[in-house]
């Protein structure tokens, strides 16, 4: 979802606007986050054993199924593109003039019917996406100590389900840089004491938050004069 949500944001607002765009997209995603720790211990304390299945199981199935029913809605609220969207008439225009002001590529009808293969192979041939796309890895790799909160959590003695409720507080802070990010990745590695850990976490995810922000808005910047249909590639 994240590389259509940032596509849209890309097509539709200014360089210097999307910065304030992506933060309010991600804060959304933090919040979701937040909240989704306390579901989460809800869900898989509650339904622990329900029809002979496992709390973490019931997560994923209801969970699962929460996504796929609002994905039946997103056809009809989605808009298209500046110069396609159904719905708008003059602000169509203004749209498409903040665009072509700023030098952002909207696309032509002759791309429409391009081969999906023939774009992959140009988005592949583009020497910037060989120069962000490390840098982006760098980053997510990262990100992925977030999968790895409920077990450092439950270290300092809570149950498996307090810990998932424990994980919360981990997505409320949206300061700091990575500079900081990596002092507290390597004190979370060589200091054992639990308490001090999870203080280590809260800042490690507000800085990546916050540098997530910054290098997908650098990213849509310095694609702006690709074609929208090899921009999205390049953004997924």
């Amino acid at each position: 979802m994240k590389p259509a949500v940032i596509f849209l944001i890309s097509t539709w607002y200014r360089k210097n606007e999307q910065s304030k765009r992506f933060i309010i997209f991600l804060t959304a995603g933090i919040l979701s986050g937040a909240f989704g720790g306390v579901i989460s211990g809800a869900i898989t304390s509650t339904l622990d054993g329900a029809q002979g299945i496992r709390g973490w199981r019931w997560l994923f199935i209801v969970e699962g199924v929460a996504t796929a029913g609002v994905s039946l809605f997103v056809h009809w609220t989605l808009l298209d593109y500046p110069h396609s969207s159904r719905g708008l008439s003059e602000e169509r225009k203004l749209a498409q003039q903040r665009l072509m002001e700023d030098g952002i590529d909207q696309g032509d009808s002759k791309t429409q019917n391009t081969s999906i293969f023939i774009l992959l192979l140009k988005a592949l041939s583009n020497w910037r996406a060989w120069v962000l796309i490390p840098g982006y890895i760098t980053l997510s790799g990262a990100g992925a100590i977030s999968y790895f909160y409920p077990t450092l959590i439950n270290d300092m003695g809570y149950t498996s389900t307090n810990a998932q409720c424990m994980t919360a507080p981990l997505g409320q802070l949206l300061v700091g840089n990575m500079i900081v990010g990596m002092v507290f990745f390597a004190l979370t590695a060589a200091i054992r004491n639990y308490i001090a850990r999870y203080v280590f976490l809260c800042f490690i995810n507000m800085t990546l938050w916050t540098g997530g922000a910054l290098a997908l808005s650098f990213a849509t910047t310095a694609l702006a004069s690709v074609t929208p249909d090899v921009r999205a590639i390049m953004l997924a």
